[in-house]
């Protein structure tokens, strides 16, 4: 790191913690995440949180106190507006390390923002046809179908294998997905033939979705590429990410009249409540709601000119 900014002498730049090589103090924080089975993540959030905690107060963590951490999250929230679940994540990379490893205290006298009410972005299903139809990749068509057929996580469909996918009984293994469950969830009928056109053609991995040298899975960052091309050519206006195709899915579901405890165990969410907020953007009962527009003679209504 000392030879790359030796090369931009001069001249104002910020490298990002986590490329950095752990320090002592970090590399037994990694140690700590990594026996207790945090996801790789989750563990480079933590350790990028209280290094950039520390790089901010200019002290070394035995020296840190509870207004350190309250100005660090004000700073967050203000001048780098970091969203409501962001500075959580924040909040529990702090509290792991000065609570859980350093035995302080003071972290937990930290008051957690309240989290955005925000409704997810849904497309509808002539979008989401117009999307898969623009894909002419067989490969890249057949991971965003089994991404929307089966609501899946872009985390979970990179990571799938070929035994992960029971043609005859029409189910998806989903294993140590989020919160390290594992799950079952739908195989689609139309998808199966895409993935199945797709295998015969490119197997040649023990990964579904192999990356060009085989041996390891493609990143959930091709697969936002893919879908992101993908929204371009189907001319679609939407806000959206590829994670909307999950949304869309359960959206889906509830609107064609399935129960929303079953949506929640195909999603794999440990909480009702989460399943909950599709029903805020199904159309499934609003569209039964008249405007009071409807009700208006036109005839009536006179344009101003």
């Amino acid at each position: 790191m000392e030879k790359l900014a030796s090369v931009f002498d001069g001249e104002k730049f910020d490298i990002d913690p986590s490329l950095e090589t752990p320090k002592e103090e970090f590399e037994y924080l990694r140690r700590e995440l990594v026996s207790r089975k945090y996801s790789p993540k989750t563990i480079k959030a933590y350790i990028h949180y209280n290094r950039d905690f520390l790089r901010f107060i200019e002290k070394k963590p035995e020296e840190a106190a509870n207004d350190d951490i309250k100005n660090y999250l004000f700073h967050l929230a203000d001048k780098r507006g970091l969203s409501a679940s962001t500075l959580n994540i924040a909040i529990n990379a702090l509290k792991f390390y000065y609570g859980g490893v350093l035995k302080r205290n003071f972290a937990f006298e930290i008051k957690r923002p309240k989290k955005d009410k925000k409704l997810p972005v849904v497309l509808s299903q002539k979008e989401v046809a117009k999307i898969l139809s623009s894909v002419a990749n067989i490969k890249h068509k057949a991971v965003l179908m089994l991404t929307y057929s089966a609501g899946l996580r872009v985390s979970e469909v990179v990571k799938l294998k070929v035994e992960d996918i029971d043609s005859q009984r029409k189910l998806i293994h989903i294993r140590g997905a989020k919160g390290r469950k594992d799950r079952y969830t739908i195989l689609s009928d139309v998808a199966l033939i895409t993935l199945t056109e797709y295998w015969r053609e490119f197997g040649r991995s023990k990964w579904l979705f192999p990356s060009q040298d085989k041996e390891n899975h493609i990143t959930t960052r091709t697969v936002e590429k893919i879908f992101t091309n993908a929204c371009k050519k189907a001319n679609i206006k939407k806000n959206v990410t590829v994670h909307s195709l999950r949304h869309s899915f359960a959206t889906h579901l509830l609107e064609s009249g399935t129960d929303l405890r079953y949506i929640q165990e195909l999603l794999g969410h440990e909480s009702s409540r989460t399943t909950e907020i599709y029903t805020h953007v199904s159309n499934k009962d609003l569209g039964k709601i008249k405007s009071p527009l409807d009700s208006v003679d036109i005839k009536e209504v006179k344009m101003k000119k």
